[in-house]
């Protein structure tokens, strides 16, 4: 059993009803310049490899009447591997990365380029507020956190714990510069991760200075 990804035009679809919407509407279409320039990436990447690594689940991908989509299986254990590859192929040509299984959809319009780490998902290389108002109310067990980092000693980061609360800090550079704060509403987190995402001023709630224990200042 494989897993699935799709790749279809940014701006497409803002919601996984309407990408389904429009794969469907794809289905029979004469498949498009954009779309096999990222299936040749991708078999050409995927034929470089020994065939114990390949990451593909069919022989190849592309090549069929569906238009500005491409369909992309893979093996589970490849699942990390191919989805960060996607992302590198396909945000720079302005396509979304649709995933049917967990519905979203990972489009990088109005995104921030920061590495971003989901608890249960793993790393994507952006962000968007979209993207932000769909995970951070989902957070769950057994690893319900999001952390956002633009660099070294620089990042964001929030954990819900079982009974709601998310507990949100930032660091500023250094263990000297870290701050947090509480809330209960998943909307206050999300505006406080996007206005740290886009270089607001973050809003003037509780911030208290974070101590460490000297081992713990790293």
């Amino acid at each position: 059993m494989n897993y699935d990804h799709v790749l279809l035009p940014s701006g497409v679809a803002s919601t996984p009803d309407e990408a389904d919407e429009y794969l469907a509407g794809q289905q029979g279409l004469a498949e498009t310049e954009v779309v096999a320039e990222l299936a040749a990436v991708l078999n050409r990447r995927n034929g470089e490899l020994p065939e114990a690594d390949t990451f593909l689940g069919t022989e190849s991908v592309g090549g069929a009447a569906t238009g500005a989509v491409l369909q992309v299986s893979c093996p589970y254990d490849a699942i990390g591997f191919v989805r960060n590859l996607l992302f590198e192929i396909a945000t720079p040509r302005e396509y979304a990365v649709y995933d049917p299984q967990l519905a979203w959809l990972i489009d990088p319009a109005g995104r921030v380029d920061i590495t971003v780490t989901h608890g249960g998902a793993g790393e994507f290389p952006y962000v968007t507020k979209a993207l932000l108002d769909l995970w951070i109310p989902a957070l769950v067990d057994p690893n319900p956190y999001l952390i956002a980092e633009r660099a070294d000693q620089v990042y964001i980061q929030t954990y819900r714990d079982p009974v709601g609360v998310y507990t949100i800090e930032y660091r500023d550079g250094s263990p000297d510069r870290h701050f947090g704060t509480t809330a209960d509403d998943p909307s206050e987190v999300v505006a406080l991760i996007w206005a740290w995402a886009t270089g607001a001023k973050l809003a003037d709630t509780d911030w208290k200075r974070i101590e460490f224990e000297p081992e713990q200042r790293r």
